[in-house]
């Protein structure tokens, strides 16, 4: 009977664990809730979508990039505010470079341009790491083959294998392991949200901790999604020159990034033995950015979800 409510309802609101807290964003508002030294602390805006002014951004595959590179500004700003309530215990004056900047931006425009420059590096360290290093290293098969499918196949064990180190690597960072139980805490709140049982943390406790709509899971396709693309393309057209094939692949990563968010939407929109089965690879993923929550890191979930459930019952449905 649970797993017919579970399957019955599945909402749009999702989240993303943040330093001792969580953002929860839901189809109207946004709310970031943080466990400070001094209490709970919460902050609670409308949203406000790009695509609502330029409806052909909400078009299928179109939608994919822009609501990924709207929530990884979203998610920066609130790591940033999070961070906010925990600062360094050496407390260094700022450089003349940072007293210049503030001076000629002011607070507001500076944290733009911070949030701007995050992003940025965010992509240009995933591009560096999940597609030139394994391009580049793939291109050395060429001393010993011509064979463009061993060389895609290098390109996507290691692809693979680079990703599952990360993960592997940073799940065992002390302070990343409390950040990965808040996101623990998100899945069960949702979870639980889902089944239509009351929020509590007795409730949600038992709930499971990886969810179908995770970001992670979304990375992992991502990768695969790149993979199988990158095989057809250069397989139809052999391209030898290393900077053309990287040039070649930056240019698809918009089409990958699409095809992955409507796959995404799909699998956890359904509850069937296929959507099932294509879930498994990204949830087994989870085992390394999920850790169990304890109670109080529940109670930062629950109220996070409740400040951005919308009134209008079922507004949220995925």
């Amino acid at each position: 009977m649970e797993k017919e409510k579970r399957t019955g309802f599945r909402t749009s609101i999702g989240g993303q664990a943040l330093i001792e807290g969580i953002m929860m964003r839901g189809p109207e508002k946004q709310a970031i809730v943080v466990r400070s030294p001094e209490g709970l602390v919460t902050k609670v805006e409308q949203l406000k979508l790009i695509r609502d002014r330029y409806p052909i951004l909400g078009l299928p595959i179109v939608r994919g990039g822009v609501t990924f590179l709207d929530s990884m500004v979203k998610g920066v700003k609130a790591l940033m505010f999070s961070a906010d309530y925990f600062p360094e215990e050496e407390v260094t004056e700022p450089s003349r470079f940072e007293q210049w900047l503030d001076k000629k931006l002011g607070n507001e425009k500076m944290e733009k341009v911070v949030i701007a420059f995050s992003v940025v590096v965010a992509i240009a360290f995933s591009l560096l790491l999940f597609m030139l290093i394994p391009t580049t290293l793939a291109s050395l098969v060429q001393r010993f083959t011509d064979s463009e499918v061993i060389r895609n196949l290098v390109d996507a064990v290691l692809r693979v294998a680079i990703f599952m180190g990360y993960l592997i690597l940073v799940s065992r960072q002390k302070d990343i392991k409390r950040v990965f139980a808040y996101h623990g805490a998100e899945h069960k709140t949702i979870f639980c949200y889902e089944n239509g049982l009351e929020l509590t943390v007795e409730n949600v406790r038992p709930q499971p901790k990886h969810h179908p709509r995770c970001g992670t899971s979304f990375l992992f396709v991502v990768i695969i999604v790149a993979i199988l693309f990158h095989s057809v393309v250069f397989a139809i057209w052999p391209v030898d020159n290393l900077l053309l094939r990287i040039a070649i692949q930056i240019l698809l990563l918009p089409l990958v990034v699409g095809i992955t968010y409507e796959f995404n939407r799909y699998v956890g929109g359904h509850d069937n033995p296929v959507t099932s089965f294509l879930a498994r690879p990204g949830m087994w993923m989870q085992n390394f950015t999920t850790n169990e929550p304890d109670d109080s890191m529940i109670e930062v979930a629950i109220e996070a979800m409740k400040l951005v459930i919308p009134e209008e019952k079922g507004k949220d449905r995925w």
